[in-house]
């Protein structure tokens, strides 16, 4: 069964799986995650717990080893799984798919993984967890989610924030819930269970955001040129490559075009979505970037990117980073000034 990372509480309290399944990239939401099943577990008697990391050498017969065997204690016993690659390969298929056949009665499996590809979904390892138990994914958060997600952060400390004040931690610890947590922490130190507004937030609240290119990019096709000029000079500061970036963009320019031309031979825009990997929360971005970008301003946005890796490449003189700028606001529709040629 499939839940969401703020379903977890309440589902942990009607009652327990024999399986958990946790995935994604956001350290902070996982963890706490894991951490829920674990003192859950424990509240049901599941007191005696083994741990396993899938690593180099691992050897999944520990698991069946494990499953097989009753505690020491003879308590009701937690294998805790971690899987940091999101991948068992064919032995730990099979090992998670005998388990699933045959799981033993006094025993929880949670498992701990790395972001899981779209296609794993499909496996048959993944399925039988899936109907055996839970499978939650993590994701980063951003826009309102990341805002309610403070929020209630906040309120668990007891302190009020007004919406200018969270939009402005939010755009300050963005990427990094890590951080955010440790903010939140300073201003409960600094200010106590109090009302709070953007100046406290201004004073107290160091820039600790992260990016990734596709957060870049979902800036560019939702066209909010403030937000590109951040993130963008984020990446750089961070050290992520130039090259990486373009590709990010070019693949993007790239992909609009393929659907535009899918879309005009008469296919269905959910099957071409689902064609492109287009899936549900950016199904929203695409869509209005296909409306607002006519062939013609995705092969200009082409025609620059082969500017900018020369530029890279120092086959052609300029600030590749500048570019790169003119690169994201020429796809967004900003009006600038930048040669082509």
């Amino acid at each position: 069964m499939r839940l969401r990372a703020e379903q977890l509480p309440a589902a942990l309290e009607k009652k327990l799986f024999p399986v958990y399944f946790l995935s994604g990239d956001e350290p902070l939401q996982l963890g706490e995650a894991a951490d829920a099943v674990r003192q859950a577990a424990k509240k049901a008697g599941y007191l005696h717990r083994e741990v396993f990391a899938v690593e180099e050498g691992f050897s999944w017969n520990a698991l069946r080893t494990s499953a097989a065997s009753m505690s020491i204690f003879a308590d009701r016993k937690l294998i805790d799984l971690r899987m940091p690659s999101g991948k068992p390969g064919k032995e730990g298929a099979n090992a998670l798919l005998d388990y699933c056949q045959n799981p033993p009665s006094d025993t929880l499996l949670l498992i701990t993984a790395g972001k899981v590809s779209s296609t794993a979904f499909r496996s048959s390892w993944l399925q039988a967890l899936d109907k055996l138990g839970i499978v939650l994914q993590v994701w980063p958060l951003a826009g309102r989610e990341l805002g309610s997600w403070l929020q209630s952060r906040l309120q668990r400390r007891g302190m009020q924030v007004d919406r200018d004040g969270i939009g402005l931690l939010a755009s300050r610890v963005e990427g990094n819930l890590l951080a955010a947590v440790q903010e939140i922490e300073k201003l409960y130190i600094l200010h106590g269970a109090a009302k709070l507004g953007s100046q406290e937030i201004l004073q107290a609240v160091t820039d600790c955001s992260r990016y990734d290119v596709f957060q870049l990019v979902d800036s560019v096709l939702a066209a909010q040129p403030a937000r590109i000029v951040k993130v963008l000079y984020g990446l750089r500061g961070e050290g992520v490559a130039a090259p990486i970036v373009l590709w990010a963009l070019a693949r993007e320019a790239r992909s609009l075009l393929a659907i535009k031309a899918a879309l005009q031979k008469g296919a269905g825009r959910d099957q071409v979505f689902r064609n492109h990997q287009v899936w549900d929360k950016r199904k929203h971005l695409v869509a209005a970037a296909l409306q607002r970008l006519a062939e013609r301003d995705l092969q200009k946005v082409l025609l620059l990117a082969g500017k900018v890796d020369r530029q890279i490449k120092g086959e052609q003189s300029g600030d590749s980073w500048e570019s790169l700028l003119a690169l994201c606001l020429l796809f967004a529709s900003v009006e600038v000034m930048a040669e082509t040629g």
